[in-house]
């Protein structure tokens, strides 16, 4: 029999690609909120700004360059929550646990490496409505993981099915406080979504707080966080390529001092 041990490790990329052209392709309702969907950049190619660039720091011409080109630079301008992106405590707001919120750059490497799990909620999981604790528990135990304390829950949602262009990416499933609560006391410490969003969508949470009055439908997934503390990271992508569990995966946010969250490579460690 093959030593399962000497089996390579799979990297799985669950990382959303960041385009600045996909400004174009949003849809024109969610434009107000493209700062956190795409980033800005002003593209300088070797054919081009790069080698104007080079000409006037070097004092040369475009012909001393090698073709006439010089080097490739971009120049990038980003929301600390653009694309995959990791939520540190500061972000929902100054104290957590009673004690002042942590920032990005106050989060150890060790606390975003950990064993994760794919809870697929698909089944239960409605548009725009806060997934039931009850579907939780029901994704839970068709799992049949082990929740390790520190671990990392993976909500899939199934948005993988459309992309930014498509309004349906923007009706999604969300999490309420009394979901992230249920996870967080589990002992999860990062919790990741698929969807744009951690809470439901916006615009459903200003519909019911207008109708209701309700001050608590406000942000509640996030807002939970307040209570005991926990990394959300939102627009994960691929989900569907990671097993059950039994895999390790690493959130390497960008390292941001005094933020509130950063773009995030996240990678996950199949064997």
């Amino acid at each position: 029999l093959q030593d399962l041990s000497e089996r390579p490790m799979q990297l799985i990329d669950l990382t959303r690609m960041l385009d600045s052209a996909d400004l174009e392709r949003l849809p024109e309702r969610v434009k107000g909120s493209a700062s956190v969907l795409v980033p800005e950049v002003e593209y300088m190619t070797p054919a081009g700004k790069g080698a104007e660039v080079m000409c006037g720091l070097f004092g040369c011409e475009r012909h001393h360059l090698p073709d006439g080109e010089g080097w490739g630079e971009e120049r990038i301008r980003i929301n600390s929550h653009l694309g995959t992106h990791v939520d540190a405590p500061l972000h929902y707001g100054s104290m957590c646990e009673g004690a002042p919120a942590r920032t990005i750059g106050d989060i150890a490497l060790t606390e975003l490496y950990c064993d994760g799990l794919v809870l697929d909620v698909r089944p239960w999981a409605k548009p725009n409505e806060a997934i039931e604790v009850s579907a939780l528990q029901a994704a839970l135990e068709a799992n049949g993981g082990e929740v390790t304390p520190g671990c990392a829950l993976l909500i899939r949602t199934g948005q993988e099915a459309y992309d930014l262009s498509e309004l349906a990416w923007y009706s999604y499933p969300g999490m309420s406080r009394e979901g992230t609560l249920f996870l967080s006391g589990l002992g999860a410490k990062v919790l990741g979504t698929d969807a744009v969003g951690w809470d439901r969508p916006f615009g459903v949470m200003r519909r019911v707080f207008r109708e209701t009055g309700d001050a608590a439908q406000i942000w509640d997934g996030h807002f939970a966080g307040r209570e005991r503390e926990v990394f959300i990271v939102q627009q994960l992508d691929n989900l569907q390529a990671l097993p059950a569990n039994g895999f390790k995966v690493g959130f390497f946010p960008m390292k941001l001092n005094r933020c509130s969250a950063a773009p995030a490579r996240v990678v996950a460690f199949v064997a």
